[in-house]
């Protein structure tokens, strides 16, 4: 009879075995497999979140078939102390592998809400998007003028903004446009109300690179200048390292100036080395520059916009910016340029140009005699009377 029980014992420890065995096999099958999801999702896992929370999350969502297998996968892989707060894209056909791989690896979020503030040559605003995962493309919630808001009611901040604003995995980024003037940028940052500290003085005018960079709450001020200044730096210094021969400017600094002249002259990248080469062809020949974007820095001293056309007062009175009356260089940039005008300046095209006057389509008719330049002036000015009338209609 005990033999008939040890036997019986035996047979179903076996069993227990080979099932737990299978179980095992399914659950590594399913933690590894291709999960089920249709298109992609954005998982939020705020701050104090634990493995079991974020699992039972994913099945209710039908991004995962088990909760338990999820959850014994990220301790089987020693990861389930390894999560991380933030919102995290979660791509279609995930495994539970890679969930747990987004869900616990750390760095900055990959979906979800961001709040970018812009810092153009018109303007400062701040938008308010969020990344839609089926398409994963950013859709715009709200987009508003801090100054506006400041002046109308320092509380009137849009609801949206407040909203995204106080959740602790929002991101973060300050986007500076190219040709912005130091004075903008400083004047923007200081109401950006995420962002903290007293500026002493103002950066140097060109030496703040135009690009996105990302920030947190709370980040000061100075050190974002710091940074922006760290970037022009660098990329002057290489672009002087690869400039073009002959150059009629001797130092960093004046191809600084020039680069900041073209970028205030074109908007159309492809413009930019011909404009260069315009420029560098006056100095060469000792002409004056005669470039309308210098005589209104000298008007505005880089302080906002002048918001009309220059006065023929203004383009006769000689001052160190007025390249209608100086000859060379002006002694500082006229804007902060970013990286293509810089180039441009450092490698302008060989052109013979000498000319070049705006041709209705948002770039230039370059020319090389005074003779085409004021035949494609008359166009232009045949251009601009029919606009005014079109706009009078």
């Amino acid at each position: 009879m005990w033999r008939h029980i040890a036997s019986n014992a035996l047979s179903l420890i076996i069993l227990a075995l080979f099932v737990a065995g299978g179980m095992i096999v399914w659950g590594r099958s399913q933690y590894y497999a291709q999960g089920p999801l249709d298109e992609a999702i954005c998982l939020r896992v705020p701050a104090g979140s634990t493995m079991n929370g974020v699992a039972r999350d994913l099945e209710s969502r039908g991004a995962i078939g088990s909760a338990t297998v999820f959850r014994l996968g990220a301790d089987y892989t020693d990861k389930a102390q390894l999560l991380k707060a933030g919102s995290f894209l979660v791509p279609q056909g995930a495994s539970m592998e890679q969930i747990v791989d987004i869900v616990t690896r750390g760095g900055a979020s990959t979906c979800g809400t961001e709040i970018v503030y812009r810092i153009g040559v018109n303007r400062a605003h701040v938008l308010v998007r969020e990344l839609d995962p089926a398409t994963d493309k950013y859709v715009e919630v709200v987009d508003f003028d801090p100054s506006a808001v400041a002046e109308e009611a320092p509380a009137a901040l849009p609801d949206a903004y407040l909203a995204f604003r106080d959740e602790a995995d929002t991101r973060y980024r300050v986007a500076l446009a190219e040709g912005a003037t130091s004075w903008q940028v400083v004047d923007a940052l200081q109401r950006a109300d995420f962002l903290t500290g007293e500026i002493a003085e103002i950066p140097p005018e060109g030496m703040l690179a135009p690009d996105s960079y990302e920030v947190t709450p709370g980040t000061d001020i100075a050190a974002l200048l710091g940074r922006m200044q760290a970037s022009q730096e660098a990329r002057l210094d290489a672009a002087w390292r690869e400039r073009a021969d002959d150059l009629p400017y001797e130092t960093r600094e004046e191809a600084l100036i020039m680069a900041s002249i073209i970028e205030k002259e074109t908007g159309v990248p492809d413009e930019r080395r011909q404009v260069a080469s315009v420029f560098v062809n006056r100095l060469r020949q000792g002409m004056r520059l005669q470039t309308d974007p210098t005589v209104i820095y000298g008007v505005t001293n880089g302080q906002g916009v002048l918001g009309r056309g220059l006065r023929r007062s203004e383009l006769d009175r000689e001052t160190p910016y007025n390249t209608y009356v100086i000859a060379g260089l002006p002694p500082t940039p006229i804007a902060n340029p970013g990286l293509a005008a810089i180039e441009a300046a450092l490698n302008p095209d060989d052109t013979p140009y000498i000319f070049f006057v705006a041709d209705g389509t948002g770039g230039h008719a370059f020319a090389v005699t005074l003779d085409e330049h004021n035949a494609n002036v008359a166009r232009w000015r045949a251009i601009e009377a029919q606009q005014r009338e079109n706009a009078a209609e």
